[in-house]
């Protein structure tokens, strides 16, 4: 079980917290730990809240801590709620994802010619959804914009960083084991 006070405000503030919560955002509210003891104590807290139940998890993500159910529940969720993802996506703005993600900072001209498309309307799409943002521009002729993934896209796929993405080799067995299933 969870033990003392601490342990219980930060479970406490994880269970209302819309956006994760980082370390950084808890020393505000208990000035006197400092950044590493307050990210061990959300370890812990984490590490025993998952210990206890099977429904609702604790996860690093985008660099934050975020309370959520778990990945197993969410057709059951899904089913209660009697909606669709809201957030569901096309191929082609998958697609376009994949490619920003892997390749950023890129830019359009980049992404059509690796997707073998024209067309930007995914961009906007995807802009909208605030899973790409404008990182800059390219500096060469006719300076375009370069595109990137934003922290919103961690929560979205629920990573921590984008380091947790499958290398493009493991990628690659995933998509061809799955078309040989």
């Amino acid at each position: 079980m969870l033990k003392g006070d601490l342990a219980n405000q930060l479970l406490a503030i994880l269970f209302v917290a819309a956006d994760p919560v980082t370390p950084r955002q808890l020393q505000g509210i208990f000035p006197d730990l400092d950044e590493s003891s307050i990210e061990r104590e959300l370890d812990r807290v984490m590490e025993t809240f998952n210990g206890l139940q099977e429904a609702i998890e604790i996860r690093r993500v985008a660099g934050g801590y975020r309370m959520s159910s778990r990945p197993d529940r969410h057709e059951a969720i899904r089913e209660y709620l009697k909606s669709k993802p809201s957030a569901k996506l096309s191929q082609a703005a998958l697609e376009t994802l994949a490619v920003v993600a892997y390749k950023q900072p890129v830019t359009l001209p980049e992404i059509m010619e690796i997707r073998a498309v024209k067309g930007s309307s995914t961009i906007k799409t995807l802009l909208e959804k605030r899973l790409i943002e404008i990182r800059g521009r390219k500096k060469v002729v006719g300076r375009p914009i370069l595109y990137g993934t934003t922290q919103e896209f961690l929560i979205h796929f629920g990573l921590n960083e984008l380091s947790e993405l499958p290398s493009l080799e493991e990628f690659e067995e995933l998509l061809a084991a799955e078309s040989s299933g």
